[in-house]
């Protein structure tokens, strides 16, 4: 069971102790381009559910880790969340966050089944094939120039934006 800590701050107005919230994203339920404002699902260690975690990031991709610093709320409407006041995303670094990183749809060319072979052939090294050595994407089955070329383009126009 979570705890939700109230302190009295030096104007005895209650304040909120910072925490903070680590973990990978499972799935996005709500992110605007134009305010950041976003709402994740994150599996974080040691927890038997998804965490809500709410806050503001220009982007975000399933299978990317995020740090948030924040406080525990209890939302009379959608229940217990984190309201992060700043989240950091990561690039994910496990097999399982690579997967879902790649098979989003976030890189055109790759959806889950092609994910799931490029991590089968080149595990957590994927990302580092695909930006310095694109030509050995064809040894992955299925990915033949036409797709290894899109998935090259659309991998930079994503790195952009980040």
């Amino acid at each position: 069971m979570l705890s939700i800590y109230v302190i009295l701050g030096t104007n005895n107005k209650p304040t909120r102790e910072l925490e903070y919230c680590s973990g990978l994203v499972e799935r996005i339920t709500f992110h605007s381009e134009e305010s950041g404002f976003a709402v994740l699902r994150v599996k974080v260690t040691k927890r038997k559910d998804l965490v809500t975690v709410t806050g503001s990031l220009p982007s975000i991709c399933v299978g990317e880790y995020i740090h948030a610093k924040g406080y525990w709320i209890n939302d009379s409407k959608h229940g217990l969340q984190f309201k992060a006041e700043f989240i950091k995303a990561l690039p994910p670094n496990t097999l399982e966050g690579i997967e879902k990183y790649l098979g989003s749809g976030l890189i055109k060319g790759i959806g889950p089944h092609f994910a799931k072979r490029l991590v089968g052939t080149f595990g957590e090294k994927v990302f580092e094939v695909i930006e310095n050595s694109p030509s050995l994407l064809s040894r992955v089955e299925g990915i033949g120039k036409i797709r290894a070329k899109k998935i090259i383009s659309n991998w930079a126009e994503q790195k952009g934006l980040k």
